[in-house]
């Protein structure tokens, strides 16, 4: 039986865009509120790796980029401090159910731990069941907040 390449779970850098972009496209393709569009996601990721607030962390295996996750610090007033929000998480459908997701949170974990971010959140789309049950295993919990949305234009 063939071994598997190991994954190793790293900062994102500047160069990694257009393969993370990819994997973004995938995800919106899943979400009913999204429509991918590589222009705005790139625009969106080399912005969010500019910040000092942010961290973007990938899932590398065999040299190609197989997972992606993104966190940003915000103050929220209910913890009296920073807290951290989970924006993007997206494995690529070949590498699935590997362990890839959970060292992706685990690397976004450890960042917010760094900096003394005690909570995470995140919004998931609810007819994702794979997603909703993934993040269940992973220890997070439904609230009873809705996400509401309106565009400022």
């Amino acid at each position: 039986m063939a071994t598997q390449p190991s994954t190793a779970v790293r900062s994102a850098r500047q160069e990694d865009v257009p393969a993370l972009a990819s994997l973004l496209a995938e995800l919106f393709a899943l979400e009913a509120d999204f429509v991918p569009d590589r222009d705005r996601q790139e625009r969106g990721l080399r912005l969010l790796l500019d910040r000092e607030d942010a961290t973007c962390v990938v899932a590398e295996t065999g040299g190609e980029l197989v997972g992606m996750a993104t966190v940003q610090i915000v103050v929220s007033t209910a913890e009296g401090g920073a807290a951290g929000l989970v924006e993007d998480v997206v494995v690529a459908q070949a590498h699935r159910r590997r362990g890839v997701g959970s060292a992706l949170l685990a690397g976004l974990e450890q960042w917010c731990r760094e900096r003394g971010i005690e909570r995470l959140q995140l919004l998931a789309d609810r007819e994702n069941a794979p997603a909703l049950s993934f993040y269940r295993q992973q220890g997070w919990t439904p609230t009873q907040l809705v996400a509401l949305r309106r565009r400022v234009d």
